[in-house]
């Protein structure tokens, strides 16, 4: 008979990987890190590593990925709720995101340091299509709610929430080297400020909502990172 696979064990397994990942990329950062210092620290064999993973750069993925997943989860009850309006349900999808990433702050930095590598450009490149493959039909659900309740002006919403999205990827590459002009002392909090503004001026543009219709970002969460 052929061996069935016992899949929560399976999770549970590669989830340990997952957790040691996390840890080192934290810790040591992800270019310090190799596979034999997650084999250490599990007491695991080279064999059971590749049965989870192919390679260190597959194993970094599972970590933003898990990591997406949880954001993603959290939102659940603000996507499934009918009775909360489109705009604010955006609203409270940015909002969710920025709680998430504060709590995961210390991997969120991570992140962000192996995204801003010039060596890390197929990993960076993994992650955008993650990031679209996660966001885009979310997008599109709610910008269809927003033309169904007649308050978004837009003629597809699929195509749109790509372009949302697009954006989206755009200001998360301004939003690093503002973080890190700001840890410099290089640019100013308004430069931050305005950088926001604008990039949600862009988002309201394309919806076709008034100027001020939409918060993605509130100020607590800006002088979390910036302040």
């Amino acid at each position: 008979m052929p061996r069935t696979v016992n899949a929560t064990l399976h999770m549970v397994r590669r989830d340990a990987f997952l957790d040691v990942a996390q840890h080192l990329v934290q810790t040591k950062g992800y270019e310090a890190m190799s596979i034999q210092d997650v084999l250490n620290e599990l007491e695991a064999s080279k064999g059971a590593f590749y049965h989870y993973f192919d390679s260190k750069q597959a194993l970094l993925e599972a970590v933003v990925e898990r990591f997406s997943d949880g954001a993603l989860a959290t939102l659940a009850p603000v996507l499934g709720d009918p009775g909360l309006p489109a705009v604010q349900k955006l609203e409270k999808v940015f909002a969710g995101v920025a709680r998430w990433k504060a709590d995961q702050k210390e991997l969120v930095l991570a992140i962000m340091e192996i995204w801003n590598s010039d060596g890390n450009a197929i990993v960076r490149e993994k992650l955008r299509r993650l990031t679209e493959r996660i966001m885009v039909p979310l997008l599109s659900a709610i910008v269809q709610q927003g033309i169904d309740e007649g308050v978004f002006h837009v003629d597809s919403p699929n195509e749109t929430a790509t372009v949302l999205v697009s954006l989206m990827e755009g200001f998360q590459q301004q939003a690093i080297d503002l973080f890190i002009a700001r840890q410099s002392g290089t640019v100013s909090f308004e430069v931050v400020k305005r950088s926001v503004a604008a990039n949600t001026e862009a988002f309201e543009r394309i919806l076709g909502v008034p100027k001020g219709s939409i918060t993605l970002t509130d100020e607590p969460t800006l002088h979390f990172w910036f302040g």
